[in-house]
């Protein structure tokens, strides 16, 4: 296969840089489009019991309001005869507005709990209808309509918030800062390249590779979401994985072209090569990363599905471009690849690095007392992670200066209802007025229950309230109760009694379905455990079949597996340490909040993945020195120092790009950036510098070992064979450094 593609890339380069140029232009057609079709949404089984109890309450009685306007008196109270009108007013407004239904506030209803502590601020609540892209351009055109502006006069002014306004406002954030992190990424990645290749062309060449990989995976992107629901969250991915794997399959193509120019093939022959040796590096890297997202397709959470689209739609594009683009490339430009030299670069061209020599043979000289300081460092850091707290996320991933948080922490502060403290319970049928009384006094007795709400009124500790409920809580097709509890809606206490809820017998011939805050991260939790130890095996099963496939050996994989696992052990406890405990919050600018579930397992899909990529670069040198007849140690030698540079250089482009995606104002996506940057960092240097070399010194000729038929299977299957005519047996490069004089003077 790769004789036939380097064949194609020298015959017919020009014909495949005019596709390339024809399918981009239309890939950018569809892109543009792309971000409009996503959705904010997706952290919840759509088969959870508690979202079939908000599709419930959504069908039959209109739904929890979404959209909250919060009304602030500017010097009086809610209740003064100017600020009621304005209330009022403000009301029919919104009721007027296209898609929004079940409009109430505290001038309409009189219900007191629309009423802050202080009686200084009140609520208008509606529900903005339609689709998740629709809800939010609505929401978007709402808030610009209603919010009162600086210096606005009047009785009054209004923020607006809820749960639409929330997720408007994270989309708008995520765009802004996509556009941010490109403008600060492209620029410094550049600057690397050029500073890793020492001529402007041949840095050019990564970084078109690289947009032509994120206005493809964007088109990819568009045409899913007119099919299936895609996450918002998904761009970011989209941007930094596009940029950062189409760079480094570029970096190790045309480093390895460089190369074989320097040791006199002509453009040609150098092409071939390069596909023959760094393509097969690129097959197997692309399949590695590839088996590790994919693994997010076990889970039923479209927020996590869609990030296993992004990304394999990105490795398919990158590696693509980086195997039939890219050489046509290097054909046209031939020995031009080093047109526009910026310094001197014969170093640079070498194929080895000294630095990473020296590292290399430091390290195999005493693996043990090289590698085990290493292995404290990462296992202290990872201490922090068990204490680890879940949470579901909420408007508090927003920066404290966004409207929709502001709202929200109003309503947590100085409200004395919080949705986050209700459970929601939905029945179909409709409930009789005396099996609504019966149940919803016996929910009532349950230990950690202060009240339950619902056709039948207020119960509390198994007594009936006098006060009638404000409130809509029956339709001829469904009941609501409402029950307040006091346990935080995150903590273990609040998950047991949502299991208690949920055991509570409902009337004869009436289904009940549990929701709310609590039931959420319940249903969040079960969903999440019982598919993870599927995922956890089919990463494993995946890794062990790609990396057998490229080195035919069955101790490597296992290596693989395991200092993978150390390197993200070390980055879960980073994040815990930084996003829940707060250190770090005042200069990166969040709100410390309990872990969500699917961050961690986010990061660990994709940085596992990402450490696979710099695995295989590393094992494809090692590996052909090794079958070219030099040593164990030797081959571990040479291979580091042939592969270094190209790691390094690789990582720190990639690690850039995350970086500034976690510039974001938006807290998640502040931790998966830094997050992922992070476990990059690590991996290409204390993993691949340190523990890598003294591991594969301390097995020795072990490293290589399997079985007789695994064997015989490879040799018929292996990715990493060279073709014989592109072989050429390494020799270690002379040592140029100044010796000393010897002899008489």
């Amino acid at each position: 296969m790769f004789r036939h593609l380097g064949q194609l890339a020298t015959d017919r380069p020009k014909t495949i840089l005019v596709i390339a140029a024809v399918l981009t232009a239309l890939a950018a057609l569809l892109a543009i489009h792309a971000p409009a079709k996503l959705q904010s949404e997706g952290f919840a089984s759509p088969n959870a019991p508690s979202m079939l109890a908000a599709d419930r309450l959504t069908a039959h009685l209109g739904g929890q309001p979404n959209l909250v306007l919060l009304v602030t008196a500017r010097h009086d109270t809610v209740g003064t005869p100017a600020v009621a009108a304005a209330g009022r007013q403000l009301t029919a407004r919104l009721a007027a507005s296209a898609g929004v239904t079940g409009v109430s506030s505290y001038w309409t209803s009189g219900d007191p709990a629309l009423r802050s502590r202080s009686g200084s601020q009140a609520l208008v609540l509606g529900t903005v209808e339609g689709s998740d892209p629709a809800v939010t351009a609505r929401t978007k055109t709402l808030v610009a309509e209603l919010s009162t502006r600086a210096g606005a006069q009047g009785p009054v002014t209004v923020r607006v918030g809820g749960q639409a306004a929330a997720d408007a406002a994270v989309t708008q954030q995520i765009n802004t800062g996509l556009a941010r992190a490109e403008e600060i990424a492209i620029p410094v990645t550049l600057a690397l390249l050029i500073l890793a290749f020492g001529t402007v062309i041949a840095a050019l060449l990564p970084v078109a590779i690289g947009l032509l990989a994120i206005v493809a995976t964007l088109a990819v992107l568009d045409v899913l979401a007119s099919l299936t629901a895609v996450s918002v969250y998904a761009l970011d991915l989209t941007t930094a994985l596009s940029l950062g794997l189409g760079i480094d399959y570029s970096l190790l193509m045309v480093n390895r072209y460089r190369e074989e120019l320097a040791a006199g093939a002509c453009p040609a022959s150098a092409v071939s090569r390069s596909i023959a040796t760094a393509g097969r590096t690129i097959v197997c890297s692309a399949g590695a990363v590839a088996a590790a997202l994919a693994t997010l397709l076990v889970f039923p959470m479209y927020f996590l599905r869609s990030f296993a689209y992004a990304g394999i739609s990105v490795i398919i594009v990158a590696a693509a471009a980086a195997l039939l683009v890219l050489p046509a490339l290097l054909t046209v430009l031939g020995p031009r690849v080093d047109a526009w030299p910026v310094r001197k670069s014969s170093r640079l061209r070498r194929a080895e690095s000294p630095f990473w020599r020296r590292a290399a043979a430091v390290v195999t000289r005493r693996p043990v007392l090289t590698a085990l300081p290493v292995v404290l460092v990462l296992v202290t850091l990872g201490t922090p992670f068990l204490h680890v707290r879940w949470g579901i996320p909420d408007d508090r991933v927003l920066p404290a200066s966004a409207a929709a948080r502001q709202v929200g922490d109003a309503l947590r502060s100085d409200f004395s209802v919080d949705a986050d403290n209700t459970l929601d319970i939905v029945t179909e049928p409709a409930l009789p007025r005396p099996a609504a009384a019966t149940y919803s006094r016996q929910l009532s007795l349950l230990p950690g229950i202060d009240q339950v709400t619902g056709p039948a009124g207020t119960w509390a500790h198994g007594i009936q309230v006098p006060d009638p409920p404000a409130g809509r809580f029956s339709s001829p097709g469904a009941s609501f109760l409402a029950a307040s509890i006091t346990p935080d809606p995150l903590s273990g206490a609040a998950q047991s009694l949502v299991r208690q809820v949920r055991a509570v017998p409902a009337p004869d011939k009436v289904s009940a379905e549990v929701g709310g805050t609590a039931a959420d991260l319940v249903d969040e939790q079960h969903d999440l455990g019982s598919r993870l130890p599927l995922a956890l095996a089919l990463m494993a099963l995946t890794t062990f079949a790609v990396l057998f496939a490229f080195t035919g050996s069955l101790v490597l994989p296992v290596k693989a597996l395991a200092l993978n696992t150390l390197s993200l052990t070390a980055v879960f406890g980073a994040i815990v340490w930084v996003f829940q405990d707060g250190h770090l919050a005042g200069l990166l600018g969040f709100t410390p909040t309990p872990t969500n579930m699917t961050m961690p397992l986010l990061l660990f899909c994709i940085a596992f993945g990402l450490s696979m990529d710099y695995e295989v670069f590393v094992l494809s040198r090692i590996k052909e020195l090794h079958d070219a007849g030099l040593p164990n140690t030797a081959a571990v030698i040479g291979g580091l120092a042939r592969t270094g540079r190209i790691v390094t250089t690789a990582a720190a482009v990639l690690a850039v790009t995350f970086v500034a995606i976690g510039l974001s104002k938006i807290s998640m996506i502040q931790m998966f950036g830094l997050g992922t940057a992070l476990a990059i960092v690590l991996d290409a240097t204390l993993i691949r510098g340190v523990i890598v070399p003294a591991f594969m010194r301390l097995a020795g000729n072990a490293n290589w070992w399997a079985p007789a038929p695994l064997r015989r299977l490879h040799r018929r299957i292996g990715l990493a064979g060279q073709d014989p005519a592109t072989a050429r047996t390494p020799r270690p490069e002379p040592d140029r450094r100044p010796r000393a004089a010897s002899g008489p003077a």
